[in-house]
């Protein structure tokens, strides 16, 4: 489902210094044709549409980066 939107593309332009890895199948069985989500840090992002998930995986890229900023 989160495929749907071109979510590396978004988040490298976003965010330059952020590596994206995409991958077809992340081995939770079942769990995309549920609803859209993403790994950021070993931390599932869900969201019950893809903008919902993207919108999420900013804001966990926001918290990450603010690890490093302090």
């Amino acid at each position: 489902m989160i495929n749907e939107l071109d979510v590396e593309t978004i988040i490298e332009s976003e965010y330059p210094d952020v590596a994206v890895l995409m991958s077809e199948c992340l081995s939770f069985c079942g769990l995309c044709a549920l609803k859209p989500y993403a790994l950021v840090n070993g931390a599932r992002i869900f969201g019950k549409t893809p903008e919902e998930a993207l919108d999420k995986i900013r804001k966990k890229i926001e918290e990450e980066l603010a690890l490093f900023a302090e």
